[in-house]
């Protein structure tokens, strides 16, 4: 017989070539296209399978899935207390076991996107009166769990991982193949991963949550002992500065005292002493929470101070006053506390307002040069822990501290930049922004615009499109962001400033997963269009700019601040900055919920801005958030408001074509092969 492309064929055990039919049944899956004919091919190279069909499966309520339905050889059922861990042994004790063997059989073979979440095994496939297979039985075939979830995890580690990526991606129901970026993960909320898998004894790096990026494959690799250890002591003595620190004194901002990040929080009423222990074992726990800054004839010094023996907790009792004289009284201390912060005595205060009835407000008021975004869900999740803790009768363990603060930033100063990072910064070259104005660019003329995505696009971005072009949110994100500046601009070129978190993984001994400090990371890129004609080659060149970016822009300021490389001084005019999902966090610390009165300025008005435009994006109430800040004197307000509504109408087209069309790969995707973008497409289209 002649075979042809695309004919299935096998070996069977008695030597001779059986013809399986043709691959002939392609279906999409998160953006990818997949023959099922391919998967059940690889499936029947297995010695335990005797017969194997593939069907996506698209139960009502939940999210579609590849699933295997196995006809074993009989002599699985009849061969127990055997080895399962090897797949040339087909004497295997349970379907548990076989699972696991199917596995990773067929990680060996196939792209993770082509791996079913659930095998099932029959005794006989389902067949129609002519005796040809019958699919409508076959799917009806797909058992339920007693969760509801179709997909056991098969193992404790997964059992605990799908647990965690239910809590952080908020989503009941996850295969165990599915990537926990496709699913909305994002950095920071792998760091969050990391932090809670180590509180139940799993252990893995930020590096190996990107190599490894299922349940399956990340619990694989997972260790129950961590390599790290980190003193528990109360920390004492000098700190260096990290580069963001630096950064910030460099700026010489008028009134620096008054740079603050703060939270108003809505919190069941308890008596005072539990809000009092709390903060003091916070205090003395995080010990970045200790730092104080002094202005001395080398320069500015930060220093840990010593433990705390008592709460810095002011206790307000409104409970006398009518609601409305409640709210302004908060509102006006809260405004007073922002002021009052000072860098050598107090940089946070912690103030609780006693509303009466069982309601109480606390406000949390922090300098920035002690937290940022990932130190807040640190902050909140110990303080809800501690909360939860003063309801029953027993004293809550915080989870151990892991790695300094400081020996962070001292092990900054002793990386060692590739070539490629010491070139990659002179070649930014910023472009002038159109203006309206020539007024002042100060806090006090600060302006705030929202626009937001709908929550079904919101989801649709978060949970669908990234998959198409293997992409991250940040790469659609800044998409659309060129696109729309470039319209307005008329330049296919945007330099930006991208803030990032900060915490990468350059050392293998530290461990950042939970411990609180200013990481942030700002540095420069040359985002261009110029070569991109379509919305596909505008995501594929924006993903490829992005990931030359090198070590995730962190040695910019490293090579700047603490190392004294002569790195050209760059100012864009336009910085970005993804936040995360911020309604994660509230989940998490169900006990508390964000209060509505005003926190005051979080900083000076009389604070010079050190950009023309800035925009935060988030994740809250289901839908993306875009804050444009920009200074009235300088912008009209239609001006930003047709810039902003640019950008949805960016993103939308962004989000459509991924929905709608096949994606694509890049280079970065084959980092072990040297190739260019038109290389890669001339290859992939032969295939």
């Amino acid at each position: 017989r002649l075979y042809r492309t695309g004919d299935r064929v096998r070996y069977r055990r008695d030597g001779q070539l059986e013809y399986l039919g043709r691959f002939d049944q392609q279906v999409k899956l998160r953006g990818f296209r997949i023959e099922l004919g391919e998967v059940e091919t690889a499936l029947a190279r297995h010695p335990a399978v005797q017969q194997a069909v593939v069907i996506l499966s698209n139960p009502p309520a939940r999210s579609p899935q590849l699933v295997a339905h196995i006809v074993p050889y009989p002599a699985i059922h009849s061969v127990a207390n055997s080895a399962a861990n090897s797949a040339d042994n087909i004497s295997l004790a349970d379907h548990g076991s076989l699972s696991d063997s199917l596995l990773r059989f067929l990680q060996a073979q196939l792209p993770a996107y082509m791996i079913p979440s659930l095998f099932t095994f029959q005794e006989a496939l389902p067949l129609t009166p002519n005796g040809k297979l019958d699919r409508i039985r076959l799917a009806a075939l797909l058992p339920e769990s007693p969760t509801g979830h179709p997909e056991p995890s098969q193992t404790p580690a997964e059992q605990q991982l799908y647990r965690i990526w239910q809590q952080l991606l908020g989503r009941d129901t996850i295969g165990r193949q599915t990537s926990f970026f496709e699913l909305g993960g994002d950095s920071i909320l792998a760091i969050q991963m990391i932090a809670k898998a180590s509180q139940v004894g799993l252990h893995f790096s930020p590096k190996q949550v990107f190599q490894h990026q299922t349940i399956a494959a990340l619990a694989a690799v997972a260790t129950t002992a961590s390599s790290i250890l980190a003193p528990q002591d109360i920390l004492t003595g000098t700190v260096p500065f990290t580069p963001i620190q630096q950064w910030f004194f460099e700026q010489n901002f008028t009134e620096m005292h008054h740079w603050n990040q703060a939270i108003l929080l809505e919190v069941p009423h308890r008596p005072s002493h539990w809000l009092e222990a709390a903060t003091q074992r916070l205090l003395n726990h995080h010990d970045s929470l200790r730092l104080r800054f002094q202005a001395t004839h080398a320069g500015w010094q930060q220093f840990y101070a010593n433990a705390v023996t008592t709460s810095p907790l002011h206790w307000i009792d409104l409970s006398a006053l009518p609601e409305a004289q409640q709210t302004q009284t908060i509102e006006t201390t809260a405004a007073l506390v922002q002021t009052s912060l000072d860098l050598y005595t107090a940089p946070l205060r912690i103030t609780f307002f006693d509303l009466g009835q069982s309601r109480g407000l606390l406000l949390l008021s922090l300098h920035h040069l002690l937290v940022d975004g990932i130190s807040w869900r640190i902050l909140l999740s110990d303080l809800h822990r501690l909360y939860q803790a003063s309801l029953e009768p027993y004293q809550a363990q915080l989870p151990p501290k892991t790695s300094a603060f400081r020996q962070w930033a001292e092990a900054l100063s002793t990386y060692q930049p590739s070539p490629q990072e010491l070139e990659y910064w002179q070649a930014c070259h910023p472009l002038p922004l159109p203006t309206d104005a020539t007024g002042r660019n100060t806090v006090a003329e600060l302006k705030t615009l929202s626009v937001a995505l709908a929550v079904d696009e919101t989801q649709a971005l978060l949970q669908e499109a990234p998959a198409a072009y293997q992409t991250q949110i940040n790469d659609l994100l800044l998409t659309a962001l060129v696109q729309a500046f470039s319209a307005w601009t008329g330049h296919a070129s945007l330099l930006i400033q991208l803030e990032a978190h900060g915490r990468e993984d350059l050392f293998e001994t530290i461990d950042l997963s939970r411990t609180i400090g200013w990481f942030t990371t700002l540095f420069p890129v040359q985002l261009d269009l110029t070569e991109a004609d379509t919305i596909a080659a505008a995501i594929k060149a924006i993903k490829e700019q992005l990931r030359a970016v090198p070590q995730g822009g962190i040695w910019y300021g490293i090579g700047r601040y603490l190392q004294n490389f002569d790195l050209p001084i760059i100012q864009p005019q336009v910085r970005f900055n993804y936040l995360g999902q911020i309604d994660q966090i509230l989940a998490e610390n169900a006990l508390f919920s964000l209060a509505s009165e005003a926190v005051g300025h979080l900083r000076s008005p009389r604070a010079e801005r050190d950009l023309l435009l800035e925009i935060n994006a988030l994740i809250r109430g289901g839908q993306l958030r875009l804050d444009w800040s920009y200074s009235g004197a300088i912008y009209h307000d239609s001006t930003i408001q047709a810039l902003a509504e640019q950008y949805l109408t960016a993103l939308r087209q962004v989000i459509d074509h991924c929905l709608s069309e096949p994606g694509g790969y890049t280079p970065s995707d084959f980092a072990l092969f040297d190739i260019d973008q038109a290389e890669l497409d001339d290859l992939l289209l032969e295939l």
